[in-house]
């Protein structure tokens, strides 16, 4: 087993996005790493949005056991992490970067914050608490930021500056003891500005159309119509050429990440630490870049839902692909037992992730269930996700299911639910999602703890002026 561990999170990074799968985007780094380890093709987030993503990250646990729901319920250590679990045996554990929970002051699971990344002035997005149609508001500025294309941002800039801080930190450790370090880096989460070097691999580039983003005749489910319209990125763009630049960028922005993680992994290599070292690359969430007309995050597409996941180290077959549906909770579980711990089951119950290299010793496991929901920005109930061997469920609170084949249709263009002949494999996904949750009373309690939010923060007309409208804002680098 190597002695330490480096964890690097990307934000926003979509699955398919390296060009070691088969994509288009320019990721040699990434794919570096693919060959060298093990990659995890089915991987998905345990919620498609940042805060209660990477609390669910923290702790193992789903957000309905946290009840930390939204953009304006972060971590804030009030449930034992796999950091504390690190921190019981004495091993160093440090985070350089994004976190997104609620404030470095919290006892979260990490003896050192450098450059730490919160939510806006430790509450978040209150504004997006309010979920309902008839009281929610649109923010008054674009969700993917006022300037798109070519340039430099506060978020490429913050990322320069975790690189940089990242390396020297390796620089300096002294090898003789274990430690985990977690690495969180912003791209390519919006405003889609990226460095020109990295914009001009891709500005003369003949892309093809987001899937279903041109057909006239495509509607979206009324679900994600009425989450999409409350910041409908699509309707914002000036003209088709800046929507065409958002999408450079975007694939720019993941570039450039890749170009980040390589000056990483070339530290690694320059200090020897590299040695006896595993490293994890997984992303938060994806991003739907235009598919469906859509932008951003928030449903179970896979654009959107699955994140990329790759081991390098002891325990992870060289050039090994596992096709077994996994999550970010399998991730949670894997740093603690990396040094032969585990994550605490107090006061929640056991955590439902597993170690990543005892998955991977089956390439593929098609009964094995991972779970996604949605309680956020938009979301007017509650949507749930279960995914098992090639199936996928979605089931959206009040409306009409969705149940897509990803083996005969990976593009998520045929919804299957309600037809007969699939009958049986909808209820059996349907119960699936029951052995996780009561959508029903989960969605209830969601909407009462956003409502005693609202009530905390002085009132509708108080949470609706709280928060970032977009993009938080990175800290001074």
């Amino acid at each position: 087993m190597d002695q330490n561990l480096i964890v690097i999170m990307s934000d926003e990074h979509q699955s398919r996005a390296m060009s070691g799968l088969g994509h288009f985007v320019k990721t040699p780094n990434l794919d570096a790493l693919m060959t060298a380890g093990t990659t995890f093709t089915n991987a998905y987030t345990p919620s498609p949005i940042c805060v209660p993503a990477r609390a669910s990250f923290a702790t193992g646990q789903y957000a309905h056991r946290l009840r930390l729901w939204d953009n304006a319920m972060p971590y804030a250590g009030q449930f034992p992490s796999w950091g504390h679990s690190l921190q019981s045996a004495g091993i160093a554990v440090e985070s350089i970067g994004k976190l997104h929970y609620r404030d470095p002051s919290d006892d979260n699971g990490f003896d050192t914050h450098h450059l730490p990344m919160m939510v806006i002035d430790g509450v978040g997005m209150v504004w997006g608490s309010v979920r309902d149609e008839e009281r929610r508001i649109s923010p008054p500025s674009r969700m993917l930021g006022d300037t798109i294309g070519a340039g430099s941002s506060k978020y490429t800039e913050y990322d320069q500056a975790v690189t940089d801080t990242t390396i020297r930190w390796l620089e300096a450790r002294d090898a003789s003891a274990p430690f985990c370090l977690y690495v969180g880096l912003v791209a390519p989460h919006f405003p889609l500005v990226a460095p020109p070097a990295f914009y001009e691999l891709y500005s003369g580039m003949d892309i093809a159309e987001p899937k279903l983003s041109s057909d006239p005749d495509f509607q979206n489910h009324p679900w994600i119509e009425r989450v999409d319209a409350q910041m409908p990125s699509e309707d914002h763009f000036t003209s088709p050429e800046e929507r065409r630049a958002a999408i450079v960028a975007y694939f720019a922005l993941v570039s450039w990440l890749d170009h980040n993680v390589g000056k990483i992994l070339s530290s690694l290599d320059a200090t020897g630490l590299a040695e006896n070292t595993t490293v994890i690359y997984a992303s938060d969430h994806g991003d739907n870049v235009g598919a469906r007309r859509l932008w951003g995050k928030s449903n179970f597409y896979e654009e959107s839902a699955a994140v990329p996941l790759i081991a390098k180290g002891a325990g992870f077959a060289a050039g090994q692909t596992v096709r077994t549906p996994v999550s970010l909770v399998d991730l949670s579980a894997t740093i603690p037992a990396h040094f032969g711990l585990s994550l605490s089951d107090e006061p929640l119950g056991a955590a439902p992730g597993q170690d990543l290299r005892a998955i991977a010793e089956e390439p593929y496991d098609a009964e094995r269930v991972v779970f996604s929901e949605y309680h956020a920005v938009g979301a007017v109930s509650g949507g749930y996700m279960v995914r098992k061997g090639d199936w996928k469920y979605i089931h959206y609170l009040g409306f009409d299911p969705e149940l897509f084949d990803l083996a005969t249709d990976p593009e998520e263009t045929i919804n299957l639910a309600g037809q007969p002949q699939v009958a049986s494999k909808q209820a059996e996904m349907h119960a699936a999602l029951l052995a996780i949750c009561d959508p029903e009373a989960t969605n209830a309690q969601a909407f009462a703890d956003q409502d005693a939010l609202i009530a905390r923060h002085g009132g509708l007309d108080s949470a609706l002026k709280l928060g970032a409208p977009g993009a938080t804002p990175p800290p001074r680098v």
